[in-house]
């Protein structure tokens, strides 16, 4: 058998290659059971629509009606999840004001109150709790106490979660969750990303996804830990790019 050009073998090892992404790309979210989706008009945009899915055993099913968020101020960006990387648009780094894009575990619940009615795990802050955004210490995109870690471990962080205590009665935080953006804390690539309440519906955020207290407080009744939920956030372009490869509603 004669062998292949060169040219010709590569371009046979790369598709070989993106099939195996597009085959593995759902497999982790695959036993995911809720799903929330925010969709936004492009890269930059800082407003998008979020909508709730279930799985069932005919496919996604929508639940309840979409609602507006606020995105980044810098629009958003390719951030660490369970998604395969992508090269096609920007990376997200730390300080860039952009959401992260792709699909990502939601972590635990939290909120001013000692105690939430949310099936998620809950966190009530206190006033010692930060979430660590300096990417040269050990507890990068990590929520801590100041009173465990000591001061030196939280020093310079701008994440104080009781934000009504620290910046003038702001309740931002009053309710929310982590949506687990670089959860391994890869230095520079991002922290302290979370759904949390709006300022107004043209108030963009630090890199967050936010609403309103109805939306939240309806997110937090639903989510269920043992079906699993992930939290996705694409562009159009690319959610329409990627639907099928990586099994997502339709929209």
């Amino acid at each position: 058998m004669r062998r292949l050009p060169r040219f010709l073998l590569v371009s046979l090892l790369l598709s070989i290659t993106g099939l195996a992404i597009a085959f593995e790309a759902p497999v982790a979210w695959s036993v995911s059971r809720q799903m929330i989706v925010v969709t936004t008009d492009n890269w930059d945009a800082t407003q998008g629509t979020l909508r709730r899915f279930e799985r069932e055993e005919s496919g996604w099913r929508a639940v309840g009606s979409p609602v507006p968020v606020t995105i980044g101020k810098g629009g958003s960006a390719w951030g660490v999840g369970l998604h395969p990387p992508q090269t096609d648009g920007p990376t997200k780094v730390e300080g860039d004001g952009r959401s992260p894009a792709g699909i990502f575990r939601i972590g635990e619940a939290f909120g001013y109150a000692e105690r939430n009615g949310t099936a998620l795990p809950y966190r009530g802050l206190t006033a010692s709790d930060y979430c660590v955004d300096v990417d040269g210490s050990p507890y990068y995109n990590q929520l801590v106490d100041e009173n465990k870690v000591g001061h030196s471990a939280v020093d310079g962080a701008t994440e104080a979660m009781r934000r009504d205590l620290h910046f003038n009665g702001d309740h931002a935080y009053r309710i929310g969750f982590v949506i687990e953006h670089n959860a391994g804390g890869r230095k520079g690539a991002g922290s302290c990303i979370f759904a949390h309440l709006w300022k107004s519906p043209t108030s963009p955020t630090a890199g967050c996804t936010a609403m309103t207290d109805e939306a939240m407080e309806g997110l937090l009744a639903w989510l269920d830990p043992k079906k699993k939920p992930v939290f996705v956030l694409l562009p159009r372009g690319e959610y329409a790019r990627l639907r099928g490869a990586w099994n997502l509603p339709v929209l």
